[in-house]
């Protein structure tokens, strides 16, 4: 990918903000955060599939007491399997898309991940981030969505948004990436592929794990990792563009630009998360331009902050207190506000 690099000044003083395109943002990134490294993708590959072979080891030896300690790492470690497959949905691992595709499907299998069900989604997001009837990644609701839905469909609606937001991405999952009637013409061939194989993978899988090691091995192997790795997966959707005061535009006011460089964050985590997912929280840069590797990053946003840091929002730190704002607050979204919390709702009804 060749770019021209422009300077953010010279930009900033013949535009506005109505006037900023994201390709203007695009041309003053380093050329060098756009080119694919063979070396380092397959390098993170080889480091991930070990941590997870690791993790599954020390599973295997723990005791009961080291039990959570060893499911945690390997769940976190597992996410970082769906980061590789997430750079491959972008084809910002390979230059092949027969390489991605397949790295893709691979990474994909121990989570039970339909790869192209996720992938065309996935897509569909970055086009429409933060646009209110557009975007796919958990845009929150309307006052007016949610008071037509039945008592049932507003209860999970509740659990999702609320203090138990870690089970978001399982309900996503199951209802999202396995349905290809919903898709057309070659996208429905390749989710219906996708589907299929999870599927297969699954059936030969798990009872053959069931029948080796019982209903408990099925729990400590797979069930347990595989909730941890649904944890990060639900937190790191919420917060990357989650806050009270972040907004989602109607279409007719939804601005591409500042929709993916104000109304994304950069959320640090602890180190270790951050080396085991592949820093896919630097999340700034990758709505940018989803064609930037994720072990370039770190590189791109240091860009974005020195010349364009004043339209960034705030950088925030992971934490139960971060956790808590977000699940009390943003739950109904009010285009005046942004959101209003169920307690508010409730209060007024």
């Amino acid at each position: 990918m060749t770019l021209s690099i422009e300077s953010p000044e010279s930009l900033k003083s013949t535009q506005n903000t109505s006037d900023l395109r994201l390709r203007d943002i695009i041309k003053t990134l380093p050329r060098e955060v756009f080119i694919k490294n063979k070396r380092k993708a397959w390098t993170v590959v080889i480091i991930n599939v070990s941590l997870v072979i690791l993790g599954y080891i020390a599973i295997a030896l723990s005791p009961w007491f080291l039990l959570p300690i060893a499911w945690i790492f390997t769940g976190t470690a597992l996410t970082g399997f769906f980061v590789i497959g997430h750079d491959c949905g972008h084809r910002s691992f390979a230059n092949s898309r027969w390489v991605n595709d397949l790295v893709g499907h691979l990474v994909f299998l121990p989570l039970i991940y339909p790869f192209h069900g996720w992938r065309i989604g996935h897509n569909h997001h970055h086009k429409h981030t933060n646009k209110m009837g557009e975007d796919n990644a958990w845009h929150p609701w309307t006052v007016e969505v949610y008071e037509n839905c039945d008592t049932a469909t507003q209860f999970v609606y509740q659990l999702g948004r609320g203090r138990v937001w870690w089970i978001a991405s399982i309900l996503h999952w199951a209802n999202v990436h396995f349905y290809w009637p919903e898709f057309e013409g070659k996208q429905r061939e390749q989710v219906k592929f996708s589907a299929l194989v999870v599927i297969g993978f699954a059936a030969i899988v798990f009872p053959t794990l069931i029948a080796t090691t019982g209903i408990w091995g099925f729990v400590k192997f797979w069930l347990m990792p595989w909730l941890v790795y649904h944890f990060w997966m639900s937190t790191f959707t919420l917060v990357h563009h989650t806050f009270p005061d972040i907004p989602f535009s109607p279409a007719e006011k939804w601005h591409e630009a500042m929709a993916q460089l104000s109304g994304s964050v950069h959320c640090n985590y602890p180190g270790w998360v951050e080396f085991l997912c592949h820093d896919i929280n630097v999340h700034v840069p990758h709505h940018i331009s989803t064609a930037i590797p994720s072990y370039n990053l770190r590189k791109a946003y240091s860009s974005i902050k020195e010349n364009w840091g004043e339209y960034l929002y705030p950088e925030q730190n992971f934490s139960w207190e971060l956790m808590k704002e977000i699940t009390d607050q943003c739950h109904l979204y009010d285009e005046e506000n942004c959101y209003k919390s169920f307690k508010q709702y409730y209060s007024k009804n």
